[in-house]
């Protein structure tokens, strides 16, 4: 049985309007997995329908079928009843207005190796996704740690809200504070150990 017309989830931007536009952190996220890569490497190249893309890739219809899914809600691919097609207007008014971006304070202070992962993974105060590779990962931790006093001790409820103001997954970032370091906890109470201390201004 054929499958059913599928069109994407979300708003759909305006590739004109850079303030519509993808952040190019939440494409790159979107784009950093392999199979989802590799996908969009074989709808490039011309596949369109899940066989195609499966023959191309190499990879079996369950993982194909998954990561097309991903990049269809993530408005990076389209479905309808000619198959799947690659929305190339998004990547490229994603990477203009990532362009046209204005020179910023938000991440002053830190190295430019540091403000980097920042500018990828973070805009407007909100984290895009979480990095899997382990090194930016740390990166965004030691981020999300200064929003904890160091000295003050939270409850897990404020703690999950504290971290719901940048990200859903809330139990995803307090593990990975608790594992890294950043953070410790005891009967449900934690408080900061680790990560970047900001110095008064001597002046």
């Amino acid at each position: 049985m054929a499958e059913p017309p599928r069109v994407r989830s979300g708003p759909v931007t305006d590739p004109r309007d850079p303030d519509q536009a993808r952040p190019a952190g939440e494409v790159v996220a979107l784009l950093g997995e392999g199979d989802r890569l590799r996908c969009v490497a074989a709808l490039v190249l011309g596949a369109s329908s899940l066989s195609e893309v499966t023959a191309a890739t190499g990879l079996d219809a369950r993982r194909a079928g998954r990561a097309l899914t991903r990049l269809v809600d993530g408005g990076l691919v389209e479905r309808d009843e000619y198959g799947y097609r690659l929305l190339e207007e998004e990547l490229r008014a994603s990477a203009r207005a990532a362009v046209a971006v204005p020179p910023t304070e938000q991440h002053e202070g830190v190295t430019p190796e540091v403000a980097r992962v920042l500018r990828a993974f973070v805009r407007d105060g909100r984290l895009w996704s979480i990095p899997a590779v382990h090194s930016k990962r740390l990166v965004v931790l030691d981020w999300l740690a200064q929003r904890f006093e160091p000295g003050w001790r939270y409850p897990e409820k404020r703690v999950n809200e504290i971290l719901r103001e940048v990200h859903e997954d809330t139990a995803a970032l307090r593990r990975g504070l608790v594992d890294e370091g950043f953070l410790d906890r005891a009967q449900g109470i934690y408080w900061r150990t680790g990560g970047s201390v900001e110095l008064d201004d001597p002046s």
